[in-house]
């Protein structure tokens, strides 16, 4: 093998999963067909959970020290959801994607992990031991496990002929990042009686100081062919149609259409190629909620890809990414869709539409809506299916915990599992797989339990239980008799894959 893993694309699924393998101590290499890294911030938006995980790994302080990051309100079709405001830890952030890539890159590289860059994908074809990848030119490379993190016109998907079913786009719409004069909200969804519509959140500043948004915008007659080149005079028409004179624009830093595509991989895994980020799942760009769905796959992915490498995964453990992450971004293609429709992203003003949007911003102010909704969009309310999970914890992040010398999320950072053990009584349990998980003493103020690499509680409650969960997310223990042919069969477990 020339590398146990090889992650395809750059993008922040990529960069995240790399680090994940980073942290797992698995050697990978990551590949990218550009030349160098866009310019450009297809999102902008960073969730809670997001925010959460990369502070389990020691990132968030370092990524939200780059610049002016401001922190803003959640929104479900537009209508804000101010009550969920200080419902998490970390709040919306805005966070422009190009400079999350740049800081993980950045943090790779001083790892020792660069993006090997103009390094195009042609081919692939794996066997019962490996990968093997072929790029443009003639390089070959050999690996254990692809991930495909390559976006939504995948190369590694067409390769693998998987299938991507869902809807094609019917409609195009106009986001940019902009500068803009006058008198406009940080944060606005608005529509002009004719049903024109503009959408506004924030993005920092550039060099200069001067504040960036993200501009999206549609309405009657502004549907046109993808391919067609965004004017600045577009976007001025565009908002003198909803603001009149009250808003102007400054400066347009980028602009492409976008569609209401909707499609997602029927499968995750095929064999030893995984398909991650926007190579499996694409939708229209509403709530901050591709980036950040994508990144979550590469958690999700990252450690159990390196138990697999090390040799001590459960059979079950690979395919436990597609049933876990596969329901995620089916919900979030599901409620993009209603966003949608509720947005009149074609400004029809039907009747009947905006009956139906003047009850459901009704039904928004209930607390219990609100809180719904936000923990849709921020990855809070994910809760995996797992075994035990008739337990209120398990299935869902989890929390952070003081224990005294550290925060729970802190021991995170080692990529191991963590055991919460209060009142010490499962020291020897823990002790059997101390490469696999740590252990967290005494604390009278929590509740005992598991927790996976990714942040995810997989066990509390049942003492009884505890030995099963670990054996199924961690595998067997080690015994003395495995530490004394760790050099021969564990090595041949690991060429193998298992």
């Amino acid at each position: 093998m020339d590398t146990e893993v090889l992650v395809v694309g750059a993008g922040p699924t990529g960069l995240t999963l790399a680090n994940e393998l980073r942290v797992a101590g698995v050697p990978a290499v990551l590949a990218d067909k550009l030349p160098q890294r866009s310019t450009l911030s297809k999102a902008g938006g960073v969730q809670s959970r997001t925010q959460e995980a990369f502070d389990q790994r020691g990132l968030l302080d370092p990524l939200l020290a780059t610049g002016n990051h401001p922190a803003g309100i959640a929104h479900f079709a537009g209508i804000t959801l101010p009550l969920t405001r200080d419902r998490h830890r970390h709040p919306w952030r805005s966070i422009p994607q190009v400079v999350i890539e740049g800081f993980l890159e950045e943090h790779l590289a001083a790892h020792g992990i660069p993006v090997r860059r103009g390094h195009e994908l042609t081919g692939l074809a794996q066997d019962g031991d490996g990968v093997t990848a072929t790029f443009a030119g003639g390089g070959v490379l050999r690996c254990r496990y692809l991930v495909a993190a390559d976006g939504g016109r995948s190369t590694v998907r067409s390769l693998l002929g998987a299938e991507f079913p869902g809807r094609p786009g019917t409609v195009t719409t106009v986001a940019a990042d902009v500068r803009l004069s006058g008198d406009l909200p940080a944060m606005t969804h608005a529509q002009g009686e004719a049903g024109h519509w503009v959408a506004v959140f924030p993005l920092g500043t550039d060099p200069q100081g001067r504040p960036l948004r993200r501009l999206s915008m549609g309405g009657p007659g502004r549907s046109v062919p993808r391919d067609v080149p965004v004017t600045a005079d577009e976007i001025r028409a565009g908002l003198r149609a909803v603001f009149g004179s009250r808003v102007e624009l400054r400066e347009v830093r980028y602009a492409r259409r976008i569609t209401n595509a909707a499609r997602q991989a029927a499968r995750y895994r095929h064999g030893r190629v995984f398909l991650a980020g926007d190579a499996a799942h694409v939708h229209l760009p509403i709530g901050a909620q591709g980036m950040n769905t994508g990144i979550q796959d590469a958690l999700n992915l990252g450690w159990k890809l390196g138990a697999a490498v090390h040799g001590w995964a459960p059979e079950h453990l690979l395919d436990t990414y597609h049933a876990e992450r596969h329901p995620v971004a089916a919900a979030v293609l599901r409620n993009v869709q209603a966003q949608s429709l509720l947005m009149d992203q074609q400004g029809t003003r039907d009747p009947d539409l905006l009956a139906v949007k003047d009850l459901f911003a009704a039904l928004t102010h209930l607390p219990a809506v609100q809180h719904h909704l936000d923990d849709t969009l921020s990855g809070m309310g994910i809760r995996y299916p797992m075994p035990g999970d008739d337990h209120p914890l398990v299935g869902l992040p989890a929390p952070d915990l003081d224990l005294g010398a550290a925060r729970s999320h802190e021991l995170l950072r080692s990529g191991r599992g963590l055991l919460i053990d209060p009142d010490g009584g499962f020291v020897e349990v823990a002790a059997r797989r101390p490469d696999r998980v740590g252990r967290a003493g005494r604390d009278s103020g929590a509740e005992p339990m598991l927790i996976r690499p990714d942040g995810y509680v997989c066990w509390a409650g049942d003492p009884d239980n505890l030995e099963p969960a670990l054996e199924h997310w961690f595998g067997e223990p080690r015994t003395p008799a495995r530490c004394a042919h760790a050099g021969s069969a564990g090595k041949e477990k690991r060429i193998h894959g298992q």
